[in-house]
């Protein structure tokens, strides 16, 4: 039977939470201390009112709600929202007829997106496709590209250590960018939460135009930042370079960290149309439009802010106060945006260079029920080295009290 079965499914790595499960298995953790999740970013602020009344008047509307097909494209009111939350937040303005499109939020979008651009018929040629990403990354991007028969290539990191969570978008050989059909940005980024300024999207556009690659701009994480100036997008990035019609661009964000809904899968993509329209096309045959209550509970979200306001100050809150904590005994800062803290493991936690990051996560699962990443899990081991190894990565989705919690048995683990 696996015969029959798509050769590429193979070429899959596992997913970073089913290496963590097997990393703990068989552990018996410390029973006096209750568990703290700290792995996943699953958001757990509570899911704003607005939005739940939205959903649920739209489930009661007779005129719609669960009792019809929805369109691919979505309702004209749902583009709008996003166009007009386009406008609000980085001052661009773009047609949401032709240059937005509902999405089951932005992991799907991000997963499909490869098979709309990838063309099949290079597969076999000297000219395969290859998918350009971060490492570390988001493991959506190497599935994208090995099931859309493309080779993943992780650009390295800048050789300044003062730039340690960039990408080296030069670093990357003429011969890989004459191959290239798409690459994945991360800004802010995952798991590092790094910003890319717009000198590195005015880079990364020159090599779009020299070569022919579409850029897809995963900005789920857009929304929880700790400076005073929000972080630049990648269609902001464009207009104010002169890039009014995005060619060859695509940002993707979702309501999943903005709004505290994982559970709503909504989200939206907007940028190039003619891409857009390709990818309709692809959405139409693949069975994936929003049900009419969520995109009706969806343009209530996008349309207001202040629950973004508010969700913004308790992250703020959570990481002033358990940064520095943590920073008394492991090599962590604050992050530009995101939700999560991409730390050291010091070095006596065993390894060959610095700290092992999977002997961390275990012995402080086994010995103060805390549950982190190994960094290693979320990168590739690439030209000789990984470069997660050796951190973790804190995701600080629970109540203050709880990281708050979680951070002090860190550091009491770490004391020794």
């Amino acid at each position: 039977m696996t015969d029959a079965l798509n050769p590429l499914l193979q070429r899959l790595q596992p997913y970073p939470f089913e290496r963590l499960r097997a990393l703990t298995a068989g552990i018996t953790p410390n029973p006096a201390l209750r568990p703290i999740n700290l792995g996943i970013g699953e958001p757990r602020h509570p899911t704003p009112e607005v939005l739940k009344r939205a959903l649920h008047a739209a489930i009661n509307d007779p005129a719609g709600g669960l009792a019809a097909y929805p369109a691919t494209a979505g309702t004209a009111a749902l583009r709008q929202a996003c166009a007009d939350w386009l406008q609000r937040r980085y001052g661009i303005e773009v047609d949401p007829a032709r240059q937005i499109l509902p999405t089951l939020g932005s992991r799907e979008a991000l997963f499909a997106l490869a098979r709309v651009i990838i063309d099949p018929r290079a597969f076999a040629s000297a000219d395969e496709p290859v998918v350009v990403c971060p490492n570390p990354f988001y493991q959506i991007y190497e599935g994208a590209a090995l099931l859309a028969g493309a080779t993943p290539w992780f650009a390295p990191r800048p050789s300044d250590p003062a730039r340690n969570f960039a990408v080296d978008w030069d670093r990357v050989p003429d011969a890989v960018w004459a191959r290239t059909r798409l690459v994945y940005a991360c800004s802010p980024g995952n798991p590092t939460g790094a910003v890319m300024p717009l000198s590195e999207w005015q880079r990364l556009f020159e090599l779009s135009d020299r070569h022919g690659f579409v850029i897809a701009s995963d900005e789920c994480y857009s929304e929880i930042y700790f400076r005073d100036e929000p972080p630049l997008g990648a269609l902001q990035a464009a207009a104010a370079l002169g890039r009014h019609d995005f060619r060859r661009l695509i940002m993707l964000t979702s309501l999943s960290k903005r709004s505290n809904a994982p559970g709503l899968r909504s989200g939206f993509v907007a940028g190039d149309a003619d891409i857009i329209r390709a990818f309709t096309l692809y959405r139409t045959y693949h069975g994936s439009a929003m049900s009419l209550a969520v995109q009706a509970a969806s343009a209530a979200a996008w349309a207001d802010e202040s629950h973004v306001q508010d969700n913004r100050a308790r992250y703020r809150a959570k990481f002033e106060r358990v940064t520095p904590l943590l920073a008394q005994v492991m090599d962590v800062r604050l992050p530009d945006a995101g939700f999560y803290l991409w730390a050291h493991v010091p070095e006596r936690f065993g390894g060959t260079s610095g700290g092992s990051d999977t002997d961390f996560a275990r012995a402080l699962f086994a010995q103060y029920n805390v549950v982190v990443l190994p960094g290693s899990y979320l990168a590739r081991d690439w030209q000789g080295s990984n470069p997660g190894a050796g951190r973790i990565r804190m995701a600080l989705v629970a109540d203050a009290d709880e990281c708050l919690e979680a951070a002090g048995r860190i550091v009491r683990f770490i004391q020794g």
